[in-house]
């Protein structure tokens, strides 16, 4: 799957099931379910489940909480677009 695709699934009800918890995480937070995705975060473990955490506490205007998961996910916080990073952060995952 890449970026396209899971948008694409976004026309379903729920995330595919192969999706890790950091990808469902940007799944729900792209699908407008703000606090399902957190959940999803939460439950994800390391950095890639920090960097999405990182990404839903951007997107709440919480940038104290953000800078925090960004330094656990060992990125630098982001200025880009919210857009621009949910691609991003999306397509690393993927691929890896």
């Amino acid at each position: 799957m890449d970026v396209n695709g899971l948008k694409a699934s976004l026309a379903q009800d729920a995330p595919p099931p192969v999706l890790s918890s950091a990808l469902q995480a940007l799944w729900w937070q792209k699908k407008g379910d703000w606090h399902r995705a957190h959940r999803c975060a939460q439950d994800a473990k390391g950095r890639d489940g920090a960097w999405a955490h990182a990404y839903l506490h951007r997107v709440e205007g919480d940038a104290g909480n953000a800078g925090g998961w960004y330094r656990r996910a060992d990125k630098a916080p982001s200025d880009a677009a919210l857009d621009a990073e949910w691609d991003e952060i999306a397509g690393a995952l993927l691929k890896s």
